[in-house]
């Protein structure tokens, strides 16, 4: 009897032991990811040179128009190399229904602001983190780059790159304040970005959209 009352207080300690660990792991793979790659986000002067930025997508209006967010991520790519330090971008995202293309439209406007069409690559299949990051190695064999984007998503976006192969650097394209409902849904969605990047990288899966 006392035997039994030891196995089952032992098992109910383990039950609460493993549900405690699997409400509490989000949170620490969300603060892991931010603190181990808080190293690998650099400032323009002392950012590493490399071949290869890649530009992540966000929204573009039926328009054309760049997002805010993207648009700062794009003029950052543009900065860079205008300034010697890549030499190709990478401008990485999806296509609509409505036809509107994000990596097109990046496009337009880098070429607009003085970048050579022969220096940008147009990848439609990005259309999440961890396509762009699979398809820069995979397809476009990107070993090394500098990766533009918001704070908020540049540590997924380092770890999601580096483990399918790439040496990346990260650049912050935060060039101005964003209104506070846009910056509480990007970061209400990196939190489950962020668990959903560690299954992806595990997986491995190809993405839906391989070929160039």
């Amino acid at each position: 009897m006392a035997i039994s009352k030891k196995r089952r207080r032992r098992g109910c300690l383990s039950f609460i032991f493993i549900i405690g660990f699997l409400l509490g792991f989000p949170f620490l793979w969300d603060r892991a990811l931010d603190r181990f790659y808080a190293g690998r986000i650099y400032e323009p002067a002392t950012l590493p040179r490399a071949e290869t930025a890649i530009v992540f997508g966000a929204r573009v209006y039926s328009s054309g128009r760049l997002s805010s967010m993207l648009r700062d991520r794009v003029q950052r790519a543009i900065d860079l190399y205008h300034a010697g330090q890549v030499d190709r971008l990478i401008v990485s995202g999806g296509v609509y229904d409505d036809g509107t293309s994000e990596p097109v439209a990046m496009k337009n406007y880098a070429i607009a602001q003085g970048v050579p069409e022969v220096a940008i690559v147009v990848d439609e299949g990005g259309l999440r983190t961890y396509d762009t990051c699979y398809r820069a190695n995979a397809v476009y064999g990107v070993t090394e780059a500098v990766l533009v984007t918001q704070d908020f998503h540049l540590p997924r976006a380092l770890f999601t790159c580096g483990a399918l192969g790439i040496n990346a650097h990260g650049l912050s394209a935060d060039l101005r304040t964003y209104s506070e409902r846009s910056m509480q849904f990007s970061e209400s969605r990196e939190f489950a970005a962020k668990l959903r990047a560690l299954y992806d990288v595990v997986r491995r899966q190809p993405p839906s959209i391989l070929s160039s």
